[in-house]
């Protein structure tokens, strides 16, 4: 029997909703209009569209957006300054710097000087080490990762005593899964492009999570059966008919196959 597709972009619907219905509660109870500002350096054509998305997101939501804009020839200290003013605006609750930054920029010292509070992205030091304590109702946790949690809670009532294998060690989302995931009770291997044997890891896993942005890496044969598969890979390709397509990290045709469930792309991950 074909694996279950996990619907996120009927999830999605779902979670807007409901930050909308509390959004609304804010402002009618305290007055209060939850703010994002969503900073963009440069004119990074895909950075553009993630922008736009974010902000369409948030404003779907209930969440006022504000676009902060820099030129690509924009310094550190101008960043660093906006940053400031940001933190200290009593009106902002949330702030989000879009990656990738301009090689002149550091990342690491952008996203140190975020206020922790409103560092929605959870990629402060403060919110990282929240995560890594098993703290996850104080600070913020990455979107992607807590996206796919969500996701997973969709097919299994309970995650507590499954083999999860994350496959990508990224700050952004390899790394806070492995934390969320442990956080689940799960048992928890983080795979890599260093891992030996790793097709045998892959087959060993109830939970496979893809996240190492290469097209159709993971095939049917890595898949334990009755596994459930998060494909995080967004990656663009040209088909042998020169027609462009969007395909994830692990190959849909072969492992809905065997798979029990599993994420589609587009539509799983991604909303």
């Amino acid at each position: 029997m074909p694996a279950h597709i996990i619907d996120g972009s009927a999830c999605a619907a779902v979670l807007s909703a409901r930050v909308s219905a509390e959004s609304a509660r804010l402002q009618s109870t305290v007055g209060a209009t939850p703010t994002l500002a969503v900073v963009l350096i440069g004119d990074n054509p895909a950075s553009q569209v993630y922008v736009k998305s974010k902000s369409r997101q948030a404003k779907a939501a209930g969440i006022r957006a504000i676009d902060q804009r820099l030129p690509a020839s924009a310094t550190a200290a101008e960043l660093l300054a906006l940053i400031k003013r940001l933190n200290s605006d009593r009106g902002v609750h949330g702030i989000l710097v879009q990656l990738p930054l301009p090689d002149h920029i550091r990342t690491n010292d952008v996203l140190g000087a975020i206020d922790p509070a409103k560092d929605v992205d959870g990629f402060h030091p403060v919110n990282v080490g929240l995560l890594a304590s098993g703290n996850t109702e104080q600070g913020f946790v990455p979107c992607t990762p807590l996206g796919c949690l969500l996701l997973l809670r969709e097919w299994h009532a309970s995650l507590a005593g499954l083999n999860a294998l994350v496959l990508g060690r990224s700050a952004i989302v390899g790394r806070p899964m492995a934390q969320l995931l442990l956080n689940e009770n799960c048992t928890v291997a983080v795979a890599h492009s260093k891992t030996s044997d790793l097709e045998e890891h892959c087959r060993r896993a109830d939970i496979l999570i893809a996240a190492v942005g290469r097209p159709n890496f993971v095939r049917r044969e890595w898949v334990k059966p009755g596994a459930t598969v998060i494909d995080v890979g967004i990656n663009r390709i040209t088909g042998p008919d020169g027609a462009r397509a969007l395909v994830g990290d692990v190959d849909q045709d072969e492992v809905r196959e065997v798979a029990g469930a599993m994420t589609p792309v587009p539509g799983g991950v991604g909303p």
